[in-house]
Order: C-alpha cells, then structure tokens, then sequence
C-alpha cells in the first residue's frame, strides 16, 4: 500500500507519535510524506519515508498529483480543526480528490488508528486490486 503522510504545523508532533507507535504497520507499505515531517519520522522510527517538498514549497502540489494519478492508497492527514489559519487553500482539493478516488481518508487520530488496524488486518487489500 502506499501511505501519504501530511500534518498542519500544530499537529506534526502527534504525527510523529503516531507513526512511532504503529511503525510495525507502517514498515511493511511505502510511506511518503511532506519535508520537514518525513526526515523527523525516518530518524525517529527508521522508516523509509519519501520526502517531497514542503507544504509551502508545492509538497502539498505533489500529494495531490499522487492522489489524481491513483498512487496513494491511503491518506493520513492530521488537520488542525480549531485554527482554521493553519489550513491552506488546497485542503479542500485533498479531501475532494480522495474522495473522488475513493481513497480512505483519516483526519485525526482516531480515524487514523482504525484505518491502521483495518491496514493491519487486510480489511484495506481492495486498494490493491
């Protein structure tokens, strides 16, 4: 499976918690995420994370190319819903194309660990098909 990994500023902390305590999971798929949160993630857990630009610099241009072009499975994306100046023009974008491609989305942490525990279980191996 490939994973995309994006967190607004506020949230990139527990972004790391979160993949350093489902790392087990997270190492069987390809894992690819905005810099600077894919090199902290890598040096925290050992992953293999690719990097792309910051969300700043277009890393946000080029999650959405992957999610258009049908190369991410699943989306992590711990959004920051109480500072609406941390979301950016293109949030909406994101969510429009995940939807458009059926691609399962988790804005937080509780809907992450649910799509990390179906990953686990093979409940997400239609992605695959």
């Amino acid at each position: 499976m490939n994973i995309a990994l994006i967190a607004h500023e506020t949230k990139k902390e527990l972004m790391m918690q979160f993949c350093i305590a489902y790392c087990g999971v997270l190492s069987k798929h390809y894992i690819c995420a905005l810099e600077p949160v894919s090199k902290e993630i890598s040096d925290l857990t050992g992953l293999c994370v690719e990097g792309f630009l910051s969300y700043e610099d277009g890393g946000d241009q080029q999650i959405l190319s992957k999610i258009s072009c049908q190369e991410v499975d699943l989306l992590l994306f711990f959004r920051d819903g109480l500072n609406l100046k941390f979301g950016k023009p293109l949030d909406g974008d994101i969510l429009r194309l995940c939807d458009t491609h059926n691609i399962p989305i988790a804005t937080n942490t509780a809907t992450a660990e649910v799509l990390i525990r179906g990953l686990k279980r093979g409940d997400l191996d239609w992605r695959a098909s």
